[in-house]
């Protein structure tokens, strides 16, 4: 990983200030018109768990959202990890193998999750282990895309969350994005580097930030270290994603997230907006009409390259409603609602 991003560093590009070691851009934040277009963008905040042994899918079907039992070796899922009060701890992409299932989930609560995840094996034949230390992950989308990964791999996932094995690694295909496919490409270092210059050279090159900004126009939540716990899964439109199946069995907070479901018990969801100022996951925003107490939080942000950030922003229907919601206090900056990529079903959940 460090040849990897001493690579990018040689090919302009630029680490993020916050000490993570994660590629943030290549010299300016892409707007969405250049994510459009067609981007590559080297991904270095995710982590992949690898969940092997005749149990693993067993295993892994009682402590998750998804079901995990009938994951076919071309599907690609959202899954989800509760606590028992149905609140996510984790949200993973999740494919399998012949040998193993994986979960790629956010590198900063990677360590203790997997701990977490490992302790409730028992007698269960699955073991978890690291499996993203000798991997590298691209993602790429835009008009231009396809275009440029054909020559590549020959043939491309023909719909989202779906995937394919190749000799140069995993290509998956995630939601879709401005009217076009988006993909991740996992590969070994030597592969990407071979293939950077051809793909750069036609899409523009960026880095983690152009992706988070494309995950979030295309409505796909992720929970990091600082979100932890504050969500039921609807809150965050998983459930609208696929992320959640009501018809497995028992799992940690099952029964709040079917509850929540079918019982209407949840007023919350998660909308788009753009902010003028700097904005992260676990900031809190304020209805003008009701300023003495929060009506949500930002689960992801990321820079717009207009000087702000795009955000996934979790919020009572009524604020969403209303649109006047402000970021830190009912009298901060402003939050611009913009229209999701899929409907907010007609549920009042």
């Amino acid at each position: 990983m460090n040849n990897w991003n001493e690579y990018l560093s040689s090919q302009g590009a630029q680490l993020a200030a916050d000490g993570s070691g994660h590629v943030a851009d290549f010299g300016h934040a892409l707007t969405t018109a250049e994510l459009a277009a067609g981007f590559v963008a080297a991904i270095t905040d995710q982590g992949l768990i690898a969940v092997s042994g005749d149990d693993a899918a067993t295993f892994l079907h009682s402590q998750l959202t998804n079901d995990v039992e009938h994951l076919g070796l071309a599907d690609v899922r959202l899954a989800g990890y509760c606590t028992p009060k149905g609140r996510l701890q984790a949200t993973f992409l999740m494919w399998r193998t012949v040998d193993a299932v994986f979960l790629q989930l956010a590198r900063d609560i990677q360590p203790p999750l997997q701990k977490r995840l490992s302790m409730f094996v028992l007698r269960a034949k699955a073991k978890l282990s690291d499996a993203g230390g000798a991997m590298v992950l691209l993602g790429m989308g835009g008009a231009a895309a396809d275009a440029a990964l054909l020559p590549l791999f020959g043939a491309l996932p023909a719909t989202p969350w779906s995937r394919i094995d190749h000799a140069l690694g995993t290509l998956i295909r995630v939601a879709d994005v401005f009217g076009a496919a988006r993909y991740q490409w996992l590969a070994t270092p030597e592969a990407a580097q071979a293939a950077w210059p051809a793909l750069s050279g036609t899409l523009r090159p960026a880095g983690t930030d152009a992706w988070r900004l494309s995950e979030i126009h295309a409505g796909v939540p992720q929970v990091t270290l600082r979100t932890q716990e504050q969500f039921v899964p609807q809150m965050v439109n998983f459930e609208l994603l696929g992320g959640v199946n009501f018809k497995k069995g028992c799992y940690p907070g099952q029964e709040i997230v079917a509850r929540s479901q079918y019982l209407g018990k949840l007023k919350r969801r998660t909308a788009l907006a753009t902010i003028n100022a700097p904005a992260q996951a676990g900031n809190e925003v304020f209805a003008a009409d009701d300023p003495d107490q929060p009506c949500g939080m930002i689960v992801n942000s990321a820079p717009n390259g207009a000087g702000g950030v795009d955000a996934l922003v979790e919020m009572k229907l009524a604020a969403i409603e209303q649109g006047n919601v402000h970021l830190g206090s009912a009298s901060g900056v402003p939050l611009r609602i913009l229209p999701m990529p899929y409907a907010l079903d007609a549920l009042d959940l």
